[in-house]
């Protein structure tokens, strides 16, 4: 995605430092809400958990701090431009 983003940054003059850290969040926010990731599905086999039940448990967190942070990237968005 970064390929994709830093291009359309500098097109659009959009600060690259705030696209940069919104890229890379939200891949980490994709990973981490994803029931097929690595990590997750290994993380429910390590504590012998259902794998569903794991998701569904880390999922409202995740959501949560995501909302906020995408709130937080349109202030700075606007404040910034």
């Amino acid at each position: 995605m970064m390929a994709i983003s830093v291009p359309m940054a500098r097109a659009q003059g959009a600060d690259l430092y705030l696209v940069v850290a919104a890229t890379i969040g939200g891949g980490v926010f994709g990973y981490h809400c994803s029931p097929i990731s690595d990590t997750t599905i290994i993380s429910s086999m390590a504590s012998a958990s259902d794998h569903i039940d794991h998701v569904n448990t880390q999922l409202p967190y995740a959501l949560f701090i995501g909302g906020i942070t995408a709130v937080l990237y349109l202030i700075l968005g606007f404040v910034m431009h």
